[in-house]
């Protein structure tokens, strides 16, 4: 008898227990499924997506070339600031912009580059190094190698060069320079132009970077010579949002 009670009590316990948990049931789904929730395509702003910075750990080298650099274009432009590491290569670069027209603009960084890079080692290399397979793939290797510091992580890639593969291509997955300043226009008077007169004219090796301004890589082409500027589809780009040297945006990013 006192078995088939307690029987009883305990199902009318856990009936009512039952109940009560339906009945104040949580009107919002668990935090955890918010977390999950895979965003939508309008809950991310495109703009801030492809524009997001990556975070960089430089060493104490990588810091001795951007400082050293950084240095190179405050000389030329008489412009300086007292920032340090990249955002002061950043600096450096936007009061070139700010500054100079296109044409200067391109002429600072090639004498910022005569002054940083030591004269008679590239006049070496062009003297007994001439464009060939060979110098073609090494630059493409030493260029990935040796300036991460500045354009970010890169990789050699095979390209078309007369009829056969060669590994002449640095594929930068994200430039590093494009996206701290957000800049077409220092893009390509800045880096652009200006790294292809110098790699040409110091190492006799045509090059040509092509900027892609959707995700931010470029493909640095030795032996290649790059468009005219009429052809130049990367010269026709606008300027992203976010620009860091202007305020207002037109369609024209390059003057």
């Amino acid at each position: 008898m006192e078995a088939n009670v307690l029987r009883k009590n305990m199902i009318s316990t856990l009936t009512s227990t039952h109940y009560d948990l339906f009945k104040h049931k949580p009107q919002h789904p668990p935090s955890i499924v918010c977390v999950l929730k895979r965003p939508s395509n309008h809950d991310i702003p495109n703009e801030t997506t492809k524009h997001s910075t990556n975070v960089y750990k430089d060493s104490w080298f990588d810091l001795l070339a951007i400082n050293h650099l950084s240095k190179s274009v405050q000389a030329a432009t008489g412009f300086r600031n007292n920032k340090s590491g990249y955002e002061s290569l950043v600096e450096a670069a936007i009061m070139t912009k700010q500054k100079f027209n296109p044409i200067q603009q391109q002429e600072v960084i090639i004498q910022a580059l005569d002054t940083a890079f030591p004269k008679i080692i590239f006049s070496l290399i062009k003297k007994h190094l001439p464009p060939s397979k060979f110098t073609r793939e090494h630059f493409a290797i030493f260029s990935s190698l040796f300036f991460t510091w500045l354009v970010g992580t890169s990789e050699v890639k095979e390209s078309d060069v007369n009829g056969r593969r060669e590994k002449n291509v640095v594929y930068i997955k994200k430039c590093r320079f494009l996206e701290e300043t957000n800049c077409v226009g220092m893009c390509i008077n800045l880096c652009k132009i200006p790294t292809q007169s110098f790699v040409k004219n110091s190492l006799g090796m045509p090059v040509n970077m092509v900027p892609n301004f959707d995700d931010m890589s470029c493909e640095m082409i030795f032996g290649q010579d790059p468009p005219a500027s009429t052809d130049d589809p990367s010269l026709k780009t606008p300027c992203y949002k976010q620009c860091k040297a202007y305020k207002s945006h037109g369609t024209n990013c390059l003057i």
